[in-house]
C-alpha cells in the first residue's frame, strides 16, 4: 500500500484521506487505524477488480443517501464503510479477514 502526502488530495471539507486504486492521498499523516481502515479498503477494491468496487460504492451511497435523506449518513451507512469502521481497531484483521466480507454489512 502507498501512501501519498500532499495538499490537494482529497478535495473535501473533513476529508484527509482517500484511497483510489490502493493509493492512500492524504492531507496528514494517518495513524495505524487510519492506514488500516484503508487497507480494508484496499483488500475490498482488489477483490472487485477496483472498477466495480467503485461501480458499487457509488450506486450504495445513492441508495442510502436516499433511505437516511442525508449524505453522511449515508456514507456511514455503505457497507464497504461499515467493514472498515467496524475492523479498523482490530490491527490483524487484515490476516483474519474472509473474502467479500463486506456482504454481511449490506
Amino acid at each position: 500500500m502507498k501512501i501519498i502526502h500532499n495538499k490537494w488530495i482529497p478535495f473535501g471539507r473533513g476529508m484527509y484521506a482517500i484511497n483510489l486504486f490502493g493509493i492512500i492521498f492524504t492531507k496528514q499523516h494517518l495513524s495505524r487505524v487510519d492506514e488500516n481502515h484503508e487497507y480494508i479498503h484496499t483488500l475490498q477494491q482488489r477483490e472487485l477488480l477496483f472498477v466495480f468496487f467503485y461501480l458499487l460504492y457509488v450506486t450504495e451511497w445513492i441508495v442510502r443517501v436516499i433511505q437516511t435523506r442525508s449524505l453522511i449518513k449515508g456514507y456511514l451507512r455503505i457497507s464497504f464503510e461499515r467493514e472498515a469502521y467496524e475492523n479498523q481497531r482490530q490491527l490483524d484483521y487484515r490476516e483474519t479477514r474472509k473474502n467479500f466480507a463486506w456482504r454481511k454489512y449490506l
